[in-house]
């Protein structure tokens, strides 16, 4: 079974379409008026980014605390480019540089209060 998308809600669609077109590697299928777009990466895993004021509210969403999308990377030079990339963005806000978390290495960040990880995969070297 595969994973077919995840629904993340926002306030800025049009933000977050920049967010993870120019710094995560997700390409842009459809964008609906800027209240709704749905994005793929290379894995043909797809990202539903749906506009806060499609649920008729104006504030920002809120997320369980805790609750967090991550990204895995193939090593660490892949999570500081990626860092690189994003810590000059002026709406997101970081934890800390990348640096070991758990057993593997990364960083965490909040685009509008939805909280993302960036790290290198650590089950990559066993056996699944």
């Amino acid at each position: 079974m595969n994973l077919n998308h995840i629904n993340i809600v926002v306030q800025d669609v049009n933000k977050a379409i920049n967010l993870f077109t120019k710094a995560l590697g997700f390409s842009l299928i459809v964008n609906r008026n800027n209240k709704m777009a749905v994005l793929e990466n290379d894995h043909n895993f797809a990202l539903v980014i749906w506009g806060q004021e499609l649920n008729h509210k104006e504030n920002t969403p809120e997320y369980p605390e805790n609750f967090h999308i991550g990204f895995y990377q193939k090593d660490e030079h892949a999570v500081w480019d990626i860092y690189e990339k994003l810590k000059t963005e002026a709406d997101l806000q970081f934890e800390s540089e990348p640096k070991k978390i758990r057993n593997t290495f990364g960083f965490y960040f909040f685009f509008e209060k939805l909280m993302m990880e960036i790290s290198v995969d650590p089950f990559k070297d066993t056996i699944r």
